[in-house]
């Protein structure tokens, strides 16, 4: 037996390049030494977000059919979430979630129709502007969607995708990975990381420039990382925007109900654009949405899809062919993508107690935000701006001129040296701005707001007693 890997045929050396490029700290080295408190990542459940019971209810029926009818049912399930079970099961070929999304009336590699069904109403609900059920992908979370996207609009590393920064690194990952360009843009943080047209413009005229063939346009709101829910101006700004320079416009719209400001509201970009009198043949729009985020969190459950619209039937044939290649999505996350869109109505038994689960999840991350927002705000050389939504706040750090030669010296960015050390001094585990991308010269780092309201003042203590010793240590 071999003592080593020595005998094995691959390296690094023979590992695809666009892979050891990618970079993705959200669950990175920085992740790898945490071991107390997970402030890195939006993942709700992990951290003691409690499911909402109807949809749990809904899908627990759903993956054990023979209980539907039974009497006991009644009396542990509501009436309208076993309704809505066997609605669903009567959608599924042979009512088995264990199956593929697959019958003579269905195609399998895009979902249920059935269920694609109720999503297309919800829309329809959300916008006030038709949806159809032949527009609406379902994939496993809303990653899958975008990797579908990449690799039908990236011919090769002169076809560019603009990316907002800081940015998701989903994007960037999925630009390099299918050997496209990643062209940055960058929103203003001064003005509360306002996203205004002539960056647009700047950086879509140097990428020409230099031979890049823009191809699309990223935009995620609200923001992740910064919590910002774009005003309907600059959405429409954003449309016309895409229209003359004849862009597809990628829409990250996965927060959508994470929104706690009380003067913002979320509109989707298919609103937008329907509301300034464009249509289906004006300008091609793909939004993504997941049942990951919002007031469900329920990540590991894989729910997800995009609405693709405005695409030539040739074009869409050929999504429809990158999507078989994975068969379908699993039928569960079908299921909750499909319930997100089709919650209970008024006058519905779990209609009192769903909606009060909804509001009670939302205001308490409100208050999150905003505490987790004073104390940023109250730390020697920190600002943070209001998180208007999401599930982070993205504070920027002026460090000292110490501690920027220390990270320096030691290999690293000043922002990852100073998560670095606020992890081995308090447990807390947070992501470095650097790794979402930032302005020269400028440290962040996102720090989500999902540990459990009662763990917060915790959290600001160690955080507020690290920062001044940090500070001592590297002052002057």
């Amino acid at each position: 037996m071999a003592s080593d890997y020595s005998s094995t045929p691959i390296t690094l050396n023979d590992v695809n390049p666009k892979v050891l490029k990618c970079k993705y700290a959200i669950r990175g080295e920085i992740l790898t030494h945490a071991q107390i408190l997970y402030c890195n990542i939006g993942n709700p459940d992990s951290l003691g977000q409690k499911p909402i019971t109807f949809f749990r209810e809904v899908l627990a029926l759903c993956d054990h059919p023979l209980i539907v009818d039974r009497s006991e049912t009644k009396s542990l399930f509501s009436a309208d979430s076993v309704e809505q079970a066997i609605q669903i099961l009567d959608q599924i070929p042979v009512r088995a979630t264990g199956s593929y999304s697959h019958s003579q009336e269905t195609i399998s590699s895009i979902g249920v129709k059935g269920l694609r069904d109720k999503i297309a109403s919800g829309i329809e609900a959300r916008d006030g502007f038709p949806g159809d059920p032949n527009d609406i992908f379902l994939t496993d979370g809303a990653s899958p969607a975008v990797h579908m996207m990449m690799q039908l609009l990236i011919g090769s590393e002169n076809d560019g995708i603009p990316c907002p920064i800081p940015q998701y690194p989903l994007y960037s990952v999925s630009i390099t990975l299918h050997r496209g360009t990643h062209v940055s843009y960058y929103l203003d943080e001064e003005s509360g990381w306002a996203l205004e047209i002539s960056e647009f413009e700047n950086q879509l005229k140097t990428a020409r420039s230099r031979g890049v063939n823009v191809r699309a346009l990223v935009v995620i709101n609200p923001g992740n990382p910064t919590g910002r829910v774009l005003a309907e101006a600059n959405q429409r700004e954003i449309v016309e925007f895409c229209r003359k320079e004849g862009l597809v416009l990628l829409a990250d719209e996965v927060y959508q109900e994470n929104v706690y400001a009380h003067d913002k509201q979320f509109h989707s970009f298919k609103n937008r654009s329907r509301s300034m009198g464009f249509g289906e043949k004006d300008i091609s729009l793909v939004s993504f949405h997941s049942a990951s985020k919002g007031y469900y969190g329920e990540c590991g459950k894989r729910g997800g899809y995009m609405e693709f619209t405005g695409f030539r039937p040739e074009i869409r044939e050929q999504i429809y062919k990158v999507a078989s290649v994975n068969l379908c999505s699993n039928i569960s996350g079908q299921i909750l993508a499909s319930l997100i869109m089709s919650p209970p109505k008024v006058g519905d038994e779990s209609y009192k107690s769903f909606s009060a689960e909804k509001e009670a999840i939302l205001s308490s991350l409100a208050r999150r935000a905003k505490i987790l927002e004073d104390a940023f705000n109250s730390l020697e050389g920190v600002t943070c701006y209001k998180a208007e939504g999401v599930l982070y706040s993205f504070p920027r750090i002026n460090l000292p001129g110490k501690a920027i030669k220390a990270a320096e010296e030691a290999k690293t960015a000043p922002d990852a040296f100073y998560a670095r050390h606020l992890l081995n001094a308090t447990g807390i585990v947070v992501v470095p701005g650097s790794e979402f991308g930032q302005r020269p010269g400028t440290w962040h780092f996102r720090c989500t707001i999902l540990p459990q309201e009662d763990k917060i003042p915790a959290i600001v203590s160690r955080l507020t007693q690290f920062h001044k010793q940090f500070m001592d240590e590297f002052r002057g």
